[in-house]
């Protein structure tokens, strides 16, 4: 019954954007349609590209067409594409960076490239630009920054005698001692997340220059895998890593409901960090800390522009998006408004260096984090991704909870790899 009503909410929704091909995607030579998802985040950053493109080309028009969800757009394209009728896709469409590469992978037809496009790829991360580019050819035009921050709370680091400084470029050993002692003389854990989603280990592993993957295939009992998933456990068993047992309980109990010291994830998160207005000025951010020691730099989120195979403007459409977030000249005004309207960070080098970007930040100490971000960005080691990327966070976060209850490191990885590898039928 449930996969029943799910395949009708689906039909619904195509059906929707069937019934809306002959206004929302109307043949004008200077309108585009886009699919996105967040009002209050992606969504005002199309407004601001599309209001700093109408300085060049007046005439045009960037209609948004809002989406529940990621998941949903996902559906549009996938029900599309299968069913060989591309007409109720729009011009271009928002797509999650760990998502799509299967899509294009399946689907070749659904999409046009940007090759032509006037973009200047060094200009942007090598990181960020691994998910939207296949066999050399570029596909995404990059949006927000997925880099991950670590944010401490300078207040309760100084009750314990220490400063950023010393959580800065350190190894996980030494980041426990520290965890262990602000747990005891503050109460505070140094760290807390999803522990459904599961995202920790993920980053701690690019943060080494490492996958969950090699050639493909799940590799969870290699040396690094190992040792990350012993800090992870050693800290839930001391205290200084709160494992939450859902979203809400990450966001609203450990970070807003004020349990912890420590934020450690993707820059999104900020705006989490920021609701408690009586913290402000006693957070700062840095880096993340690695196996030997080091300053480490991840990433966790972001999406990227496509042109769909049903655009009938291409060439309009590789413009618009060279011309704002593909670093042209409308980059600054578009990420200076996307930042100051909807939090969405520059993926863009160049235009992380303008006065929107330097200007401190109260609630982090004055604290240009966004020009810092942009910095921590551009060193994200590029590393193996996979279509089973969230399968595999799943198993790994399975092994974590039996190693905490008693199960043995090796043994309970190795298991989660062969679920993950019958899964993926290898």
């Amino acid at each position: 019954m449930k996969k029943i009503f799910a395949m009708l909410l689906v039909l619904t929704m195509v059906f929707s954007l069937m019934a809306m091909s002959g206004s929302a995607y109307a043949d004008d030579a200077n309108k585009l349609t886009v699919m996105a998802w967040d009002a209050n985040f992606n969504i005002p950053a199309l407004e601001a590209a599309a209001a700093a493109y109408q300085k060049v080309n007046p005439d045009f028009e960037l209609e948004i067409i809002q989406q529940p969800g990621s998941t949903e757009v996902e559906q549009a394209v996938t029900l599309a594409a299968s069913s060989g009728d591309l007409s109720t896709l729009p011009d271009i469409t928002l797509f999650q960076d760990h998502a799509i590469q299967k899509f294009v992978r399946d689907y070749p037809d659904a999409w046009n490239t940007l090759e032509g496009a006037d973009i200047n790829w060094d200009d942007f991360g090598a990181e960020k630009l691994s998910y939207s580019t296949f066999d050399g050819v570029h596909y995404g035009a990059p949006v927000d920054n997925g880099t991950a921050i670590f944010a401490y709370r300078t207040d309760i680091l100084e009750q314990c005698g220490y400063t950023v400084e010393d959580v800065t470029g350190i190894t996980w050993d030494r980041w426990l001692e520290i965890g262990r002692e602000v747990k005891e003389k503050t109460g505070f854990a140094l760290l807390s997340m999803d522990h459904n989603g599961n995202d920790l280990p993920y980053m701690m592993m690019q943060a080494e220059g490492l996958s969950q993957f090699v050639d493909g295939k799940p590799d969870f009992a290699n040396e690094s895998l190992k040792k990350i998933i012993e800090v992870i456990v050693q800290g839930a068993q001391d205290g200084s890593i709160i494992l939450a047992n859902n979203w809400s309980e990450y966001t609203d109990s450990t970070i807003v409901g004020d349990q912890v010291a420590g934020v450690m994830n993707g820059n999104w998160i900020i705006p989490t960090i920021s609701l408690v207005e009586a913290n402000s000025g006693k957070w700062a951010l840095t880096t993340l800390p690695t196996i030997n020691g080091g300053e480490g730099y991840a990433a966790n989120g972001g999406s990227s522009l496509y042109i769909t195979g049903n655009c009938q403007k291409v060439d309009l459409a590789r413009e618009f998006l060279a011309y704002t977030f593909g670093g042209g000249e409308g980059a600054i005004e578009t990420y200076d408004n996307a930042l100051l309207n909807g939090g969405v960070i520059t993926t863009c080098i160049s235009a992380g260096s303008s006065d929107v970007y330097m200007e401190g930040f109260d609630f982090f100490g004055g604290q240009a984090i966004y020009a810092d971000i942009v910095a921590m960005g551009a060193n994200v080691p590029v590393i193996e991704q996979n279509d089973f990327h969230y399968q595999a966070r799943t198993y790994i976060g399975n092994a974590i909870t039996n190693i905490i209850n008693g199960g043995e490191v090796e043994a309970e990885l190795q298991y989660a790899q062969e679920l993950l590898e019958f899964e993926m039928d290898i």
